[in-house]
């Protein structure tokens, strides 16, 4: 019989458009994580928007998982020096500030030049702050580097701004930042595996670019290090490591798309016989265990080193 999630909670939106983000299979991925961790770390945080919703305290919410502490990675160093400001700083003298800006820019709209004028002055000082007014006003709100780490999205004329509920998300974010225990590291993933201290109760999850889905917006660079085969391989032997120390992981990935098929992943699957959970990509819900019939489609997968089925009847008896 198939199962599907239906999860009906709110979660926190990350107020980064990040190509690629799960907050709308939120619902999906989470309920299968595990309850209980002493440490959750996302290898490759992006948007935060995994990160965010995993919680310090208790909850009621029997589909968000809990760890005592949440540390997020990313190799995009200021992608992570936005988030660490934030956590360091006043909400209102954040929101003045932006404000600010956009009012000594002229940002609008429509105002391309002011856009070039501020994308001008972050490349030449990497101001956070300005960085995420840029964000607010690129187009699709991407975030992306060319090879000498300038800043180089072009403007989001007539769709881009920081609107109210781009605000509203900001603001619920960086309450939860000052508020949990997350801690941000801007490393590689292998580094990131290295420096923290995990336990056969830590929880790795792993979001990598999608190796066959690869375009100019997830193709893993952004200026910084891209992604291939080779560091397909590394990475699913840090997680095949993991398992053996006894340390549970989850991978999001593809195994088709658009005739492409992910034969790295399908053969390290075929060794391993790990757990493959089937994703809607169009959002809506989840299917254990199932195979897609449109052959054509994308089969976006997430894959667990433990049955989140088996941990759920445990946390019920306990």
């Amino acid at each position: 019989m198939t199962k599907t999630l239906l999860n009906k909670t709110s979660f926190l939106k990350s107020p980064l458009n990040y190509i690629g983000g799960k907050y709308k299979i939120l619902s999906q991925i989470m309920p299968l994580f595990p309850a209980k961790s002493d440490v959750f770390l996302d290898l490759f945080c992006g948007g935060c928007n995994v990160g965010i919703n995993i919680n310090n305290q208790e909850s009621c919410q029997t589909n968000k998982a809990r760890a005592n502490a949440i540390i997020c990675n990313d190799n995009l160093t200021y992608l992570i020096a936005l988030y660490r400001y934030f956590q360091a700083q006043n909400i209102e003298s954040i929101l003045e500030k932006i404000h600010c800006v956009i009012k000594k820019y002229h940002l609008s709209l429509q105002n391309t030049e002011a856009y070039n004028a501020l994308r001008a002055d972050y490349n030449t000082n990497k101001s956070p702050l300005l960085l995420f007014v840029l964000i607010a006003f690129s187009f699709n709100h991407q975030i992306r580097f060319n090879n000498a780490h300038q800043f180089n999205n072009p403007f989001g004329k007539n769709r881009s701004s920081f609107n109210q509920t781009m605000q509203e998300h900001l603001i619920a974010f960086i309450q939860a930042l000052q508020s949990k225990n997350i801690e941000f590291l801007d490393f590689d993933f292998l580094k990131a595996l290295e420096s923290t201290a995990l336990t056969k109760n830590s929880f790795v999850y792993a979001d990598p670019p999608y190796l066959i889905t690869q375009g100019t917006y997830n193709d893993g660079k952004r200026g910084f290090s891209g992604w291939n085969e080779s560091l397909e391989k590394m990475l699913l032997v840090a997680l095949k490591n993991l398992d053996s120390q006894g340390i549970k992981f989850a991978l999001s990935n593809v195994l088709v798309h658009k005739n492409k098929e992910n034969h790295i992943l399908k053969q390290w699957l075929k060794n391993y016989k790990y757990n493959v959970y089937c994703i809607h990509t169009h959002y809506t819900n989840a299917n254990y265990q199932t195979k897609y019939k449109d052959k054509l489609g994308t089969k976006e997968v997430l894959i667990t080193n433990y049955d989140p089925l088996q941990e759920t009847a445990i946390n019920k008896r306990s």
